[in-house]
């Protein structure tokens, strides 16, 4: 998979799912170490917990520790923050997708895959987003 890329949550989720088309073209995506951020992470647990999975605290923490291990994981930081208002006020984004599109831009990526953004818009001229379902 050419560049670097980064994982949005709905991603992560979709490959936990059961064996569906979904599932099968979003855990390729995972191959490469891709990059996600701790909010990604806390994301993740967070709809695992209370959604359709229902995993325990235990398995939880396990995801969690597995998605460590296979992705590089970014800090949401100060900076990260400043960065995400300005592509909010820029772009018109959320707040939380701003935040995943801060963090991918600082983690120099230029593939962001995600279902719920606009597929192959280009944010700040280096940072394709990628719907991989289409």
């Amino acid at each position: 998979m050419p560049g670097k890329i980064f994982i949005d949550t709905n991603i992560i989720i979709y490959s936990l799912g059961p064996t569906s088309s979904k599932a099968h073209l979003a855990a390729p995506l995972f191959v490469d170490s891709p990059s996600i951020s701790t909010q990604v992470l806390s994301e993740t647990a967070n709809v695992v917990a209370y959604k359709r999975l229902a995993l325990s605290l235990f398995e939880i923490r396990q995801l969690i520790t597995s998605l460590a291990a296979m992705c590089r994981v970014e800090i949401i930081s100060l900076p990260t923050i400043q960065s995400a208002l300005d592509v909010q006020d820029r772009y018109r984004f959320s707040w939380y997708d701003s935040l995943i599109i801060a963090s991918a831009l600082e983690a120099g990526c230029e593939f962001l895959y995600s279902e719920d953004m606009q597929n192959n818009q280009v944010i700040e001229g280096r940072l394709q987003i990628v719907n991989p379902f289409i």
